[in-house]
């Protein structure tokens, strides 16, 4: 039986997964590349690559954890403020409800802001995400 590079790599895959003992060296990593004739430079590239995969998938969730929890502070103050309002009318003016114009008008916003939260893709994440990467690396605060 003949096998191609995908099915290999996928026979590899699902044997490293059930292997389940968890961690390889340095050396094994070379003794299995080499069994499967790639060379220790190739490997050195594919581990670069791999490593600024990992680096940048750590950067996006850091990314996505700061918005949410912009958007959770956002949230806060929206019922705190609201509800005061509310509190406000109804002690003051029972008659006419006007917290319900504030109530709405900052609620389109927060659903907005809610909105961009779960849209995680397309070019304003992009812009946005290399703004906030920029500002980490300038040392900027929040």
């Amino acid at each position: 039986m003949t096998y191609d590079s995908e099915d290999i790599q996928q026979i590899l895959q699902m044997a490293l997964a059930q292997k389940q003992e968890g961690e390889f060296s340095q050396e094994q990593l070379l003794e299995m590349a080499s069994e499967l004739n790639i060379s220790p430079q190739m490997l050195e590239k594919a581990e670069e690559q791999w490593l600024t995969q990992r680096s940048e998938q750590r950067q996006r969730r850091a990314f996505n954890n700061f918005r949410r929890q912009g958007f959770s502070k956002h949230l806060i103050s929206f019922v705190a403020v609201n509800s005061f309002l509310i509190l406000l009318n109804l002690f003051t003016s029972p008659s006419y409800f006007w917290a319900i114009f504030p109530l709405l008008g900052w609620g389109l916003g927060l659903f907005f802001h809610g909105w961009g939260i779960l849209h995680n893709q397309g070019k304003a994440y992009e812009q946005a995400f290399q703004k906030w990467c920029s500002q980490r690396l300038q040392g900027k605060d929040f």
